[in-house]
This record gives structure tokens, sequence and C-alpha cells, in this order.
């Protein structure tokens, strides 16, 4: 859903765009995206004062930040605290030099895909990344965001850190907000690409060799070169592997044709990644230990046979080895550590959960958990959240006395929480596990 007011469209230039006041965020977290959760990490790293950053995200959870106005170098909007008292909050951001500029579109002019995925609400990593590499960091970075408030406090006040809060959230659906900031709106941008795109390519002063298709074309006996084939609906069907085709005793041919399955599919999401600029994160498979990797074998559906073998490999039995399915593809080998261990969590840890906890809720509607290592379960409620050695939490949900994993994790502990109640419309995860044991059985 957008929320831009009806009469912000951008000026004759693009420098400025107003978004109405979001309603409250009640137990949802601030950032859905990766994007969105770097710009909150930008503001976590930079203020000194951790209860500042609290003290915003419940003033920006009450709704208490109104319209907020993006513009070049700096963001806008009037916060009101609880007692009616209404403060100016701007967040300053560094823009982008012309230079950096150029070399961004270039970015985005050499791979179709991402302007694609920009104006689909998507901002791809590896445009990020590329773009870091070449000296254009889009996304802020410590000491990028820089407070003023009316209040007076020269470091972030509950003030910034709530509009900060609410930025994130406008970032969530539209990542083009994020470029108005570093110096380009919308139309600005687009017309740049244009160009760019359009415009006819010098010709290099000196050429080693002879163009491939030219010197094919010149040839009259040849037919012209065929086209370069798309992208699979599907990855490929691996050949039958019987005993007259693979005849060594100690290989299963099952398995074999199940591996070759599962790197056909590996190799299908590689392929579309190169030609469409989009595709999932590494995975991070070399790092992977056995028992994780067995994880990722069974995340597919295996004959019976192999899936026997994955669950005892993986020395979880089937029902096991389905909800660790589940974990690996909410987060990979993170989520299978906070399904796997129960740790304690001792000294500045346990300090850091207590006051997340603490701030998470205003005291009158703070849910009473019982804490069991890193386990926080509320009582009665089928509902529980782990706490990840990287401060994050994930929500887990009972069904069937086992503990399934509910959702992504959140930094703040209520959307987790949120994450891990169910919903009228929602299937049991029970259900999905037992769906996916039955496709092995």
């Amino acid at each position: 859903m957008n929320h831009e007011h009806a009469t912000n469209d951008e000026n004759d230039r693009g420098l400025e765009r107003t978004f109405a006041a979001l309603p409250p965020a009640g137990g949802r977290g601030f950032a859905g995206t990766w994007w969105g959760r770097a710009w909150l990490s930008a503001l976590e790293d930079a203020a000194l004062d951790g209860a500042a950053v609290k003290a915003g995200r419940r003033l920006a959870r009450a709704g208490g930040v109104g319209a907020v106005t993006v513009r070049p170098g700096r963001v806008t909007a009037v916060v009101r605290e609880r007692s009616g008292a209404a403060h100016r909050a701007d967040i300053l951001v560094p823009e982008l030099s012309e230079a950096q500029w150029d070399m961004f579109v270039d970015l985005v002019v050499e791979r179709a895909g991402h302007l694609a995925a920009l104006l689909d609400g998507e901002l791809p990593s590896h445009l990020i990344e590329d773009a870091a590499v070449r000296g254009v960091d889009l996304l802020p970075g410590l000491g990028d965001l820089e407070p003023e408030c009316d209040c007076g406090t020269w470091d972030h006040c509950g003030h910034t850190a709530a509009l900060c809060h609410q930025v994130a959230r406008l970032l969530d659906e539209d990542p083009l907000v994020l470029l108005l900031m570093r110096g380009r709106g919308k139309s600005a941008f687009l017309e740049e690409l244009h160009l760019r795109g359009t415009a006819p390519r010098a010709e290099p002063a000196t050429s080693a060799g002879v163009d491939a298709v030219e010197a094919w074309a010149a040839a009259d006996i040849l037919p012209p070169l065929p086209a370069l084939p798309g992208l699979p609906e599907k990855p490929g069907e691996p050949p039958s592997f019987d005993a007259e085709s693979v005849p060594a005793p100690a290989l299963d041919p099952a398995a074999l044709r199940y591996l070759a399955g599962r790197t056909a599919v590996e190799a299908h999401r590689l392929l579309a990644r190169a030609l469409h600029g989009g595709g999932q994160e590494e995975t991070g498979i070399r790092e992977l230990t056995a028992h994780q990797d067995a994880v990722r074998l069974a995340d597919g559906t295996a004959p019976d046979a192999v899936a026997d073998r994955l669950a005892d490999g993986s020395g979880r039995g089937r029902d096991g080895l389905a909800r660790a399915v589940r974990a690996w593809r909410l987060g990979g080998a993170a989520a299978l550590a906070v399904l796997d261990e129960k740790w304690q969590v001792e000294g500045v840890a346990l300090a850091r959960a207590r006051v997340a906890l603490e701030e998470a809720w205003e005291t009158e509607e703070r849910p009473s958990f019982q804490a069991d290592g890193n386990h926080w379960t509320l009582a009665g409620a089928g509902v529980q959240l782990r706490l990840g050695r990287d401060g994050r939490w994930w929500p887990y949900r009972a069904e069937d006395r086992h503990w399934f994993p509910a959702g992504d994790a959140d930094r703040d502990p209520a959307a987790a929480l949120a994450a891990a109640r169910p919903t009228p419309k929602s299937r049991p995860l029970s259900d999905i596990c037992r769906s996916t044991i039955s496709k092995w059985t």
C-alpha cells in the first residue's frame, strides 16, 4: 500500500516527495526488507544513547510521526510525544557527487534486471555491493544519518529515532525514496537511465581481432548465429540411473538421481541470477557441516530411501528433519543454529535482551515470559521467542508437542512475537511439515 499523499507529485525537478502519516505499527516490525533493516542498523550504530532509539521506536509504533517530507540530503517530519508536545525532527543524509551518480547509473544500465527490480520495489543486493566496490555507498553507513531536532539534543533523540523508524517503513514500500535522499528524484533518475541507455557508444580507437558475429555473417555459406537460449521454465530432469548405467555397486541410483536433480535446481537458480540480475543470496554451501548439508539437500522431494538416509545422516529422524527444513527455508544455517542450540544468555547479552523485552511494550501491555536459556515462552499461548547469538529474535509456535519455526527473525521482539501468534487464515506448521514428509513416504 502506497501512503504517499495525492497532492505530493514530484515537482519539476523531482526533488521533493511528502508521504502522509502512517497508521500506528502495532506489534509489527518496522523493516521487512533487507535494505530497510540496513537503514535501521545505521541508526543503531550511530546513536550514542540506546534508550533514545527505543523511545523513538515506541513513538513511531504509537503513530507519533506526522507526514514525512523527503528531499535530497534531508528527511523531515513533526513528531508528537504522548504528552502532546510536538517537535520538528530532521535527518541529514549525504548526497552523492555527480561522479558517483554517473557510476551508479552505468551500473543500472549494464543490467536491465536492476532497473526492473527498482521499479518493482526491490533493491538488488548485488547492485548495492557492486556500487560499493566502485565507491558509491547508496545505503547509509556509520555517521551518515545526522540528526537535527528542535528539542535541542545534539545526538539522536527519541524524535529523530522515531523519524528513522518511519522512514524504514517507507523504504520497504519504495526503495527509490533512498535515491531521492541521495540527490535524484525518480523522474530525473529515469531520464538519466534513458539517455545513457540510448546514447551511441564510442568506437574504440583500436580493435584487437574481429567480432565473432561479423566474421560469421561474412561467410555466405554459413547460417546466421542462433539466438542465445532463454531461461528454462524449470530445472531439467536428470537422466535415469539404473543398474545398467551405474555399474558401480556402491552407488545408489535413487540417491544419485536425487543429487543430480538438486544440482539442476541450483544451476537453474544461478542462471536466473546471471540473466535477470536477481535471485537469492548465496547460501554458503561450502561452509556447511555434514549435518547442515543434509538439511539443505532435504529441501526438496526426496524419494523414500534418500529421505531415510538424510534423516539418519542428520541425526534428526523424519519429523525432526522436516522441522529443520522449515528453519532452513527461513534463514539457512543461522536459523538451523537457533533450532538446534540452547545456550545460557549471560552478561551483556542478557542485559540487552532484558532491555529489548522491556522497551518493546508499554508496561501494562508487556507479556509474561518464562525464560529458559535463550528460549522465552509465553505461558499458555503456545508461542515462543528464541534469541539468536546475533541479537535477533526468532518466532516459534507449538504444534503437536514440538516447537516449529514460525517466521523470519527480527531485532524487535514485539514484531517477532506477532509473527509467532497463529492467525485464523494461517496453515498449521505441523500440517506443512507433514505435507513435506508425505512427499517422501
